[in-house]
């Protein structure tokens, strides 16, 4: 055999034996990241969950809830935070709905409710069909977490923190917030995102929660090295509730950890002039809304991307 045939041949395998060597290690690392984060989660009580099909395979919309359960709440609790996340993988666009959790809807087999009780009543599933009813809102998949697991999500993915320039003083739960640029962990990020014991209420703090998304999203790219990808990304599998296939979910983490998407969009439901108060319910108080208005929000916001 010709010297040159020799030196080709090896080439190939030693080329081949790289890419071996990288997918085993990235299958070990995924596998044991998610096999040490599925030990500290509490099981699925979402295992009902049946998707609306996706029209168009290159759009998702993904239901964001997050539990206000513990870890020693086996049946979870009330929906304290409610987004839809949409993303087009052509175009790059994310955008997102948050869903204030005061909105009075009508839930299945329960009647005239805040919207955030559904996922105690029926989970991801009940949830997932009331805002189909309520706002014409098609869900393809879901993911939820309850508080400790945000915090260890958190942790995990962004270890140096996340750089937020908060609004306001805040004390939540022990933890003091001051106003201004800053590092936050998970725990104080959570409870930036939590708070809303002001006179804003849940405007301000579905607000603070959008700029907490937003910065997640920009600050995806710089969170972890390329070495450490495959263990994180197997833990941040394992600490979610969802049902999206790992193979989806690692196509969309690589657009936001390259930095490959346009800027976050938001919407915040109801819309402005869509709504009215009322504390005479036996919800207590809830925001009374003109549903057919937040449908047309909605798909106009889906449909051209101007956020509102």
């Amino acid at each position: 055999m010709k010297t040159g045939m020799k030196f080709l041949i090896c080439m190939i395998l030693f080329v081949l034996l790289i890419f071996i060597g990288i997918g085993s290690y990235t299958a070990i690392n995924f596998h044991n990241g998610k096999k040490s984060a599925q030990s500290q989660v509490n099981k699925s009580k979402n295992t009902n969950f049946s998707g609306d099909q996706q029209t168009n395979m290159k759009e998702i919309t993904i239901m964001l809830i997050g539990d206000d359960g513990r870890e020693d709440d086996e049946d979870g609790g009330r929906a304290d935070t409610l987004m839809v996340a949409h993303y087009n993988s052509e175009t790059k666009q994310p955008k997102l709905i948050s869903i204030m959790r005061d909105s009075y809807v009508s839930i299945p087999g329960h009647g005239l409710e805040k919207i955030n009780a559904a996922y105690a009543y029926g989970g991801a599933e009940l949830t997932r069909k009331v805002l189909k009813d309520s706002f014409d809102l098609p869900i393809n998949y879901y993911i939820s977490a309850d508080f400790n697991n945000f915090i260890r999500l958190i942790n995990e993915l962004y270890p140096k923190g996340i750089e937020i320039d908060a609004e306001k003083d805040i004390n939540l739960d022990n933890v003091d917030i001051k106003k201004g640029k800053q590092i936050m962990d998970g725990n104080t990020l959570l409870q930036y995102a939590r708070f809303r014991m002001d006179e804003e209420g849940d405007f301000g703090r579905v607000r603070r929660q959008q700029q907490v998304m937003d910065a997640l999203a920009k600050q995806s790219k710089d969170a972890v090295s390329f070495l450490q990808l495959p263990k994180i990304a197997g833990e941040a599998v394992g600490y979610l509730d969802t049902n999206i296939p790992t193979d989806l979910l690692i196509d969309l983490a690589k657009d936001f950890l390259t930095g490959n998407v346009k800027s976050l969009e938001t919407l915040s439901v109801p819309v402005k002039g869509s709504w009215s108060f009322n504390d005479y319910t036996d919800a207590g108080s809830v925001l009374e809304i003109d549903e057919k208005q937040n449908q047309e929000a909605i798909h106009t916001f889906l449909s051209d991307g101007a956020a509102k």
